[in-house]
């Protein structure tokens, strides 16, 4: 399957029909107008030669110019779109008109091809989604049934929807309030009960892969943070993981219940064991806050991402770091694996929305422009583009928010094929239900929206 790239530039009517971009066509004329004065036949620096198709993939002095299918990674790309005048090329010129920068990252990301006639240099890969048919649980699906009586704190104005789930095997969503969790009934969405969270605000919730039991992670700001486990049943509070200084901010429990790991403002994600609530390791290769953390649904690895928009996969026994992906430039706001753990999805405040093949960190499908703004009349500032949550479904479909004020529903080859307006008021957070077929988001003013799914 050839990666999938939505551009948010118009491409002339000779490409629109297959939006194929090629060195001879598109690009070398770019080069010609811009580039070739200082990278031609005629005159080198850094002995780079972009006059002809064989000299650009050969590169320079600096190494590759260009790697198929990675434009943020290519040094020609960084280069033209560097924001420091003083490193930006071409020198002391104006930085490259837009559509010619996005035609370039259209045919680097498209595989480099030379002409219309040659294929992508990128690698075709398999990401079809494949169902876990392995997993068999005893019993009905768990919901709850005896909890503990609680009487909500009264609240001028409703908490924003900071955190949500749902179970994977029953028509349960459980949502973020002060100092508690509301379980809303999927089908009705109707509340059905409530959790007390005296810890503070909760910031992440999760369902266990069995659906029996319910993490929810958070604290009181500059002054504690814990991780405890429900189960879901009857509100018992199962275990108390985890002593922080600050509130956590991002947390995760491992598909077999063994793990939990947890991070915040401390720059390190910290994995304990549920059992004996004892730290297994000390993971400290972020340079940022941790904002989210996300066990494979295998058991085999832990994805981390932070406010700089590093997002690091590990070996969820050992601890050992598996692999780097460096593609964001701005904070993860989201970190989702599908259920097959062959993709890891995430999303950040830069724009970015990437399926990344687990195996080897390669961004599969990018998407550079996922929730982009609508442009005010007389607005001529920089718009916010972010992508703000994001949630797998059972069939590998994506939903994902954004600062467009829109939801969005991605299939499994990542095509947009549902979206919704939240108005007014930003989401914050989706779900999506069991069975596929409700679309829910939490926004900004409280309120957790449903859709049903028709595709």
């Amino acid at each position: 399957m050839r990666p999938l790239l939505l551009f948010p530039f118009l491409l002339t009517s000779a490409t629109a029909a297959d939006a194929v971009i090629t060195y001879d066509e598109h690009i070398k004329p770019i080069f010609r107008e811009h580039c070739l004065k200082c990278h031609g036949e005629d005159e080198q620096k850094a002995d780079l030669n972009l006059a002809n198709f064989n000299a650009v993939l050969k590169g320079g002095s600096g190494d590759k110019a260009v790697i198929a299918g990675r434009a943020s990674q290519s040094l020609i790309f960084r280069a033209i779109t560097a924001e420091d005048d003083a490193e930006r090329m071409p020198p002391k010129k104006a930085m490259i008109p837009a559509p010619q920068i996005e035609l370039i990252r259209h045919w680097i990301q498209g595989g480099l091809r030379e002409s219309s006639a040659s294929k992508s240099l990128v690698a075709e890969r398999d990401t079809s989604f494949k169902p876990n048919t392995t997993l068999n649980f005893d019993g009905p699906p768990p919901m709850p049934e005896s909890l503990p009586a609680f009487t909500p704190p009264q609240l001028k104005r409703p908490l924003p929807v900071i955190a949500m789930a749902a179970s994977p095997r029953a028509p349960l969503i459980a949502v973020a309030s002060h100092e508690h969790v509301r379980l809303l009934d999927a089908a009705t969405q109707k509340q059905i009960g409530a959790l007390a969270f005296p810890e503070g605000q909760p910031n992440i919730i999760r369902f266990s892969l069995d659906g029996r039991v319910l993490m929810v992670a958070g604290g009181k700001p500059v002054q504690s943070g814990s991780v405890v486990l429900f189960d879901i049943k009857t509100g018992k509070r199962l275990a108390t993981i985890g002593d922080e200084t600050d509130a956590v901010l991002a947390a995760d429990l491992s598909p077999d219940q063994q793990l939990v790991a947890l991070g915040g403002s401390g720059k390190v994600v910290k994995i304990y064991g549920t059992a004996d609530g004892k730290l297994r390791h000390k993971l400290t290769k972020h340079t940022d806050w941790i904002t989210s953390l996300a066990f494979s649904p295998d058991g085999k690895k832990l994805a981390s991402a932070d406010r700089a928009g590093g997002i690091h996969l590990w070996d969820a026994a050992s601890g050992g770091i598996l692999l780097t992906l460096a593609e964001h430039k701005a904070a993860v706001r989201a970190l989702v694996w599908r259920s097959d753990s062959h993709l890891l999805a995430s999303g950040g405040e830069d724009g970015l929305l990437i399926w990344w093949d687990a195996k080897d960190g390669w961004p599969t499908i990018t998407n550079n422009n996922a929730h982009p703004p609508l442009r005010p009349a007389g607005y001529y500032g920089k718009l916010p583009n972010g992508v703000l949550a994001l949630a797998f479904g059972p069939q590998g479909e994506l939903l994902s928010a954004g600062r467009d004020k829109q939801v969005r529903l991605w299939n499994a080859d990542g095509r947009a094929v549902q979206s919704f307006t939240t108005d007014s008021t930003l989401p914050l957070q989706t779900s999506i239900s069991f069975d596929g077929k409700g679309l829910f988001a939490g926004d900004a003013e409280g309120a957790v929206r449903f859709w049903p799914q028709t595709h």
